[in-house]
């Protein structure tokens, strides 16, 4: 008590109160400029350093170091921190340096056998080989050391990404073809003749779905029970029967859908396709059919069908791995949301048979699928 009445009393202004007040009571200020501000308000008011621990929850020295603040350079001196100069870092931006480098390479390329990094191995590898690198100061540096590091930059050598390496040089020529034929396929679709009949040149997109699996049942499942399971259970396990290949073509103009499901997906099954194609549309329209490069679209066994076909079909194909550019793969995304979601079947037949169940349910209701951004960047 000696220390706290040999202090001078601290006068507040009117302002000066508002202030400290606004600040004591405020939710988001910081922590220690909320402390200091009751503990001023609480000096000024003539409380002595017991009652003013009492009410801030603060020490002794908190307290003294916060009115000789106060009292000697003004309020503002009181509440802020006093400037100091910052200590000089102990991992220096050469040694920083070194461990950015460092997780830029992969770890097979310093004997490790894993494929990526992390932060612990990335730790382990500093502190064995960074003194001898001349960085002593990693010779003890931990995981979120590192992770400190790693983020300024930032970088997560722990983490994959994947891109599509470029490989079709005239892949804007191909995706502009593409969307060109969408575009004029919207303009058809919106003009009044459209409506009544089909147009000279019908566009459909042409594309296959392999390895639908046909999975069986190892146990029946269980029924949602109010008393039990709100949801349908499955028995986990599962019996492998093999797997069909759909092959579809969406007409781009009603919506409607030919679709085939096979063992395999070879050039014969794709010409059974067409076939189905060329029954389906009037002799006198031309079949322009949107499809990627799969060898059996362009194998020589399916150039002699279309060599008997002459004028019949014409090919816009998608670029080199630009699979994503064909609205076929829409309704294949549509096939897997509905019903080939949680399919199990009890033979391979059966799967084949539902599928082209399905295929029909959505001819009941067709959709005409139409490409809406035409202003799109290469995906690489």
């Amino acid at each position: 008590m000696a220390r706290s009445s040999s202090r001078s009393k601290l006068v507040l202004q009117p302002d000066q109160l508002r202030e400290l007040q606004k600040i004591a009571t405020s939710r988001t200020a910081p922590l220690r400029e909320i402390q200091r501000a009751n503990i001023l308000l609480k000096y000024a008011q003539g409380l002595n350093i017991c009652e003013i621990r009492q009410h801030a929850h603060v020490s002794r020295p908190t307290i003294y170091k916060c009115l000789d603040k106060a009292l000697a350079m003004g309020v503002d001196a009181g509440l802020k921190d006093a400037y100091h100069r910052p200590k000089p870092p102990v991992i220096d931006e050469a040694a920083k340096a070194w461990v950015i480098n460092l997780a830029c390479t992969k770890p097979t390329a310093h004997g490790y056998a894993a494929e990526m990094w992390t932060r612990k191995a990335l730790a382990a590898h500093a502190r064995t080989h960074a003194p001898a690198a001349g960085h002593p100061s990693l010779a003890r540096a931990a995981k979120a050391t590192i992770q400190r590091i790693l983020e300024a930059h930032p970088l997560r050598p722990h983490k994959m990404a994947y891109y599509l390496e470029r490989r079709d040089p005239e892949f804007e020529s191909k995706m502009h073809q593409v969307l060109v034929v969408y575009q004029e396929v919207n303009l058809v679709n919106d003009t009044p003749v459209a409506q009544n009949g089909q147009p000279l040149t019908i566009t459909v997109s042409v594309d296959e779905k392999p390895g639908v699996q046909a999975l069986a049942h190892t146990a029946p499942d269980l029924p949602p029970d109010p008393q039990k399971n709100s949801r349908t259970m499955r028995d986990y396990e599962y019996k492998r029967l093999g797997t069909v290949s759909i092959l579809a073509a969406l007409d781009l103009h009603t919506g409607h859908v030919i679709g085939q499901v096979h063992d395999r997906h070879r050039s014969r099954e794709f010409i059974q396709l067409l076939k189905e194609l060329d029954d389906h549309y009037p002799a006198e329209a031309t079949i322009r059919v949107v499809l990627d490069n799969h060898s059996a679209h362009i194998s020589k066994e399916t150039r002699a069908y279309l060599a008997t076909r002459p004028g019949r079909f014409v090919y816009v194909h998608t670029p080199t791995h630009g699979s994503w550019l064909n609205l076929v793969e829409t309704l294949f995304g549509k096939m897997a949301r509905t019903f080939l979601k949680y399919i199990r079947v009890q033979s391979k037949e059966e799967l084949k048979r539902r599928i082209l169940l399905g295929i029909k349910e959505l001819n009941q209701h067709p959709v005409v699928f139409r490409w809406k951004k035409f202003d799109i960047e290469p995906r690489y």
